[in-house]
This record gives C-alpha cells, structure tokens and sequence, in this order.
C-alpha cells in the first residue's frame, strides 16, 4: 500500500504570524524603552507604571488602527483588482485565455498543454485561476483587516506587558538594568520562536530583535538621564 507523502508548509500563516510578531516585539520595546527611559530619569516606581500602561494603552489603540487601516487597504487593491478582472473576462473571455495561456508557457509548459490547462481552470473557475495565476491573490496570502488588527492589538498588549511585570516585581533601585535584561531575553526569546515558526534559522531571528531592542533601550536610557530628575 503506497504511503502519503504529507507536508507542512508555513505560507498559511504568513498574515496572522507578520502581525503578531510585530505586534509582540513593538510592545517589549516600545513598553521597554518607555520605563527605561523614565527610570534613568530618577522616577519612582509609581511614575514608571503610570508611564509603562499609558504606553500600553495607547500602543495597543495604535497598532491595531494602523493594521487595519494598512491591509484594508491592501484588501481594497485585492478587490479592485478582481473587479476589473471579473469585467474583463466577461467582455473578453478568449483573450483572457490566452492570457493564462502564456501565462503557463512561460512557468515551463509547451503551449498545447498550457491552453488545455488555461481552457480547464477557465471552465471550472476563470475569476479564481485569473486571481490566483495572473494577480497573485489567493485564499492563503489575502488581506484580512480585523484579524490583523486584532492581533497586533493582542500581542502588543501582551509584549507591553511583560517589561511592566518586570517593574512590579524589580526592586526599585534596579528597576532600570531588570528591565533590560528582562526584555532583551523576552525579544531574543521571541525572535527564536517567530523564526522557527517561519522556517528560518532560531539565532538569525533572535539576534536581529534583540540588536534593535537593546538600541532602543540604549537612546531612551540616555534622554532620560539627560534631561532627568524628575520632580
């Protein structure tokens, strides 16, 4: 009995991954970067999370608005798109054809063979073989606003979050180094997964957050302390 051949492949997850991982990573450095730099401004505790949430709050707003706005645009283009397509092969479905004709003659295929390829996709669904051969557009890589809004809005707030755990639970004097420390593990451990699940070496994935993030932290730390105490 012949065995099945199965594969994995991660294309699938290409909209919700890109989102949550800038989602995650925007809210460990930005949230970071923030209590750091009032930190070295001499704050106490309580400043520091009054600062750390506000920044929370407002990020989350942030980048869930700007998602949704950026790939309802990208979903308007994909609409657009299939729109004049759908004209298109209705007020010329032979040229249309011949379009995804050469469209397989030039991935490989001799033209006989690709005008019985384009004539069969064209009978069974001419608007998706246009969609997914011609545009690029397919069920896997479409535009999804509100589950990208969602979660980079979700795993910013829980990004965030973790450099303020870190402030509760820092002794005060040492609130400023922890928090570091902290975050930077939090994004090399972030950057491994995000690489992982992608496909791509873990070190390559963890060392590039953490070289921004660590730079990050590095200016805020150093406008703080310039233009701090505060009170």
């Amino acid at each position: 009995m012949p065995r099945h051949h199965r594969e994995t492949h991660r294309t699938e997850r290409i909209g919700w991954l890109r989102a949550a991982v800038l989602g995650a990573n925007d809210g460990i450095v930005s949230t970071a970067s923030l209590v750091v730099g009032v930190a070295a401004a001499s704050a106490g505790r309580a400043e520091i999370m009054l600062a750390g949430v506000a920044g929370l709050v407002a990020g989350a707003m942030s980048m869930a608005a700007g998602e949704y706005v950026s790939v309802s645009s990208q979903a308007d283009t994909e609409r657009a798109d299939l729109e004049r397509e759908r004209r298109e092969l209705a007020a010329d479905a032979p040229a249309e054809t011949r379009e995804l004709t050469a469209i397989y003659v030039g991935r490989g295929l001799d033209p006989a063979l690709a005008r019985q390829v384009a004539d069969q996709l064209m009978a069974h669904d001419a608007l998706g073989a246009h969609a997914r051969d011609e545009l690029g557009i397919s069920e896997v890589t479409s535009a999804r606003p509100v589950q990208a809004a969602l979660a980079s809005a979700l795993t910013f707030a829980v990004g965030a979050a973790l450099p303020l755990l870190t402030v509760v639970i820092a002794p005060e004097a040492r609130i400023m180094p922890l928090v570091s420390a902290a975050s930077l593990g939090f994004l090399a451990l972030l950057g491994a997964t995000a690489a992982r699940a992608g496909g791509a070496p873990a070190a390559a994935g963890a060392l590039r957050v953490s070289f921004w993030g660590a730079l990050a932290m590095a200016l805020t730390a150093g406008i703080g302390a310039l233009f701090g105490p505060v009170g």
